[in-house]
């Protein structure tokens, strides 16, 4: 598997890369917005260094004009981020249909091959907590710590259908989704006085974008 591959198959990448298009500049704020551990976030920060889908600089701060290292996406970084938003959308799209149609076996189906992308769906509004876990509680499934985690609730091993209530509700996300796609246009971030070179050593693998 290349790098390329294994970096499409990490949902922690890419929430990490969505918290930094919201404006999350620093380890410890993406650490805490993702509820991944300042380990983790640092490395992977890094690898979307390498990658040339972030990149890093200084600004001067507003106590004694100290400078502070900051990170702020790419072009190539909001591509890639709005392209796998849109593949999520129709996940969640073909979810909610099967939810809707009260399909528990295709909708299990469909968990079974994205439930590692859950957490950056919620992470990213592209699921809304209602919807998922209504859909959760049609399935019997309880929740994983890392969903818990995601959407702020304290009942990651419990049913989820104590926190759905065991409703079979519709939730109608479109406008969500819709609107989300574009949060990480590159024309919104401005990467003025942050130095992007130094990184001419890297193989930037996303460069088709």
């Amino acid at each position: 598997m290349s790098a390329n591959d294994k970096f499409d198959k990490s949902p922690n990448h890419f929430m990490v890369l969505d918290a930094i298009s919201k404006g999350l500049t620093n380890v410890d704020k993406i650490a805490r917005a993702t509820k991944l551990d300042n380990e983790e976030a640092e490395s992977i920060v890094n690898d979307l260094l390498t990658q040339r889908l972030i990149v890093k600089g200084e600004r001067k701060g507003f106590i004694f004009g100290k400078k502070k290292i900051e990170v702020r996406i790419t072009e190539i970084g909001s591509k890639l981020l709005n392209v796998k938003k849109q593949e999520l959308v129709q996940k969640r799209q073909e979810m909610q249909e099967s939810y809707d149609n009260g399909d528990g076996i295709q909708l299990q189906s469909y968990m079974d091959a994205n439930r590692i992308w859950i957490p950056m769906m919620l992470f990213s509004g592209i699921m809304d907590m209602m919807f998922f876990t209504s859909m959760m509680s049609f399935m019997g499934l309880a929740i994983n710590p890392m969903e818990s985690a995601v959407i702020g609730s304290d009942s990651g091993h419990h049913d989820a259908g104590a926190s759905a209530g065991g409703t079979h509700s519709v939730h109608d996300q479109s406008a969500t989704s819709d609107g989300d796609s574009n949060t990480s246009d590159a024309s919104g971030h401005d990467n003025s006085g942050f130095d992007s070179g130094g990184f001419d050593g890297f193989g930037g693998g996303f460069d088709s974008f």
